[in-house]
């Protein structure tokens, strides 16, 4: 299925389900009761498991071969140093605003969805701070992996990663194994976002069908948070990173690489747009071909700024559905575990999904509360990608422009 064709068909689910869960809260509970428990909550709930079962071989793959592909950088200098550096920072200042964002503006707040509509659910104790960073360790990875333990999951294939990446042509073979168990996990993903129409409009006739009419109004407010995350994350960070890193204006690396985020906006996948990023950063904004070969592609593997502000948001937001407080130590959690997930996450429509159930797992939210999101996130994931891929530019131009005035003090001197 074409990304457009994808795009059009749960935007019609969504709206369809939208309007089918309004009507369905003017139903008798007797029509409303069975038709939910046989047929949009068994719908719903399939595809949330579709999700799950990819969530750790997905992040172990993918941050292998993130961790793996450092190795190049580490070769390349400060160019290297600079690019990681920039892509860390500038995600974990996306997670802030979306947090902040979500803290200030409450979108689980302005609806009463009832916890019972999301199935069972009861809070775990968090565990004391210096516990979490000790047991980020695994004393045994395959049980980590058995149980779902993200932090040490991704500690592990970080270590098989740096190892790829040191023993270079020794393990070519184990690396080649890992691009293709990637290539695998990516196939799956578009296979069950095929899935995604049907699934988002029984979780949303369902939600709204159980909640009211004033369930519509909280997932617009949780939107019009992310979108927000989104526009302050690009008109300051970003452009701020231009203005004094760069030392250019922002309105024209906007203007140059415009192009290339409405490529990013329709097809909602960083990697099938990166050939148009490339060549808009090259052309139009003349960043030097040998930096932009470089940091780019790596940009689009371990730069998720738009998934991650979407992340933030979402935890926040079905924190707040469910009348759960995040600790510090969660939200501290929420930052380390979605940067790290940025590092890997795999550049294809609808795996910001995956991103947030592992999140969830991780701060003792329940996965179900996805349900809440499913059916606006492929707006929002059309949206976050013109974000991420122009972090990628960016980063991009800024090392290029401060390689040329290096080049040019050079010539004079």
């Amino acid at each position: 299925m074409k990304a457009n064709n994808l795009t059009r068909n749960i935007l019609i689910a969504l709206v369809a389900g939208a309007v089918a869960g309004m009507a369905l809260t003017f139903a008798p509970e007797s029509f409303f009761g069975p038709l939910d428990r046989y047929v949009l909550d068994p719908v719903g709930q399939i595809f949330i498991n579709l999700i799950m079962m990819l969530v750790v071989p997905l992040v172990f793959v993918s941050i292998v071969l993130g961790t793996a592909g450092l190795g190049e950088p580490a070769k390349l200098g400060k160019i290297g140093v600079f690019t990681i550096t920039f892509f860390l920072t500038t995600t974990a200042f996306a997670i802030s605003i979306g947090l902040a964002l979500a803290y200030l503006v409450k979108p689980g707040r302005t609806g009463i969805f009832e916890t019972s509509n999301l199935g069972d659910f009861t809070p775990s104790e968090a565990p004391p701070i210096m516990e979490t960073l000790v047991s980020i360790i695994p004393a045994n990875p395959i049980a980590a992996m058995s149980a779902g333990e993200m932090l040490q999951i991704i500690a592990f294939a970080v270590f098989i990663g740096v190892a790829l990446a040191y023993l270079n042509e020794k393990t070519k073979g184990i690396f080649n194994l890992f691009e293709q168990a990637n290539d695998i996990l990516g196939w799956l993903v578009m296979l069950i976002m095929r899935f995604a129409p049907y699934g988002a409009f029984a979780l949303i006739a369902s939600a709204i069908g159980g909640a009211g009419l004033d369930a519509v109004d909280s997932m617009l407010s949780y939107m019009l948070t992310v979108i927000a995350g989104l526009l302050l994350h690009a008109l300051l960070i970003y452009s701020l990173a231009i203005w004094f890193l760069g030392r250019r204006n922002p309105i024209t690396f906007y203007k140059g690489f415009f192009p290339a985020m409405t490529v990013a906006f329709s097809t909602a996948s960083s990697n099938a747009t990166l050939p148009v990023s490339l060549k808009a950063a090259q052309e139009n904004l003349g960043v030097k071909k040998e930096i932009s070969s470089f940091v780019q592609p790596l940009g689009a593997t371990i730069n998720m700024d738009g998934t991650a502000i979407m992340q933030a948001v979402a935890t926040v937001f079905i924190a707040q559905v469910y009348d759960l407080p995040l600790t510090m130590v969660d939200l501290l959690m929420v930052v380390l575990v979605a940067t790290l997930a940025s590092v890997g996450t795999a550049g294809v429509p609808g795996v910001g999904l995956i991103m947030l159930a592992m999140v969830l797992n991780q701060v003792g939210l329940p996965v179900e509360g996805i349900a809440l999101i499913i059916g606006i996130d492929r707006i929002l994931d059309m949206l976050r990608t013109s974000l991420n891929i122009s972090g990628d530019a960016a980063c991009a131009y800024i090392l290029s422009e401060r390689e040329k005035r290096r080049e040019n003090k050079q010539v004079k001197g």
